[in-house]
């Protein structure tokens, strides 16, 4: 059984807001908005993470990246 990754294509990315925010896209759509203190934390985490660090950060931050061990209903 293959696996593929479904990081290996980078469906996140982020702009950061004079303001302080973060927003963050997932397939070009609008994911999450983060402020004040969760803002600066992500910021600080994604400044030294490689492009795969980076892409899993943002899958966790948003809560929508599925690691393939949920069960079908």
């Amino acid at each position: 059984m293959s696996k593929t990754d479904p990081l290996a294509h980078e469906p996140f990315s982020y702009t950061a807001t004079k303001a302080g925010a973060v927003h963050i896209y997932c397939k070009g759509k609008l994911a999450k908005t983060l402020k004040g203190k969760e803002a600066s934390k992500f910021s600080n985490r994604i400044e030294v993470a490689n492009a795969r660090d980076a892409q899993l950060l943002m899958a966790r931050v948003t809560g929508q990246f599925k690691f393939g061990n949920e069960r079908q209903g």
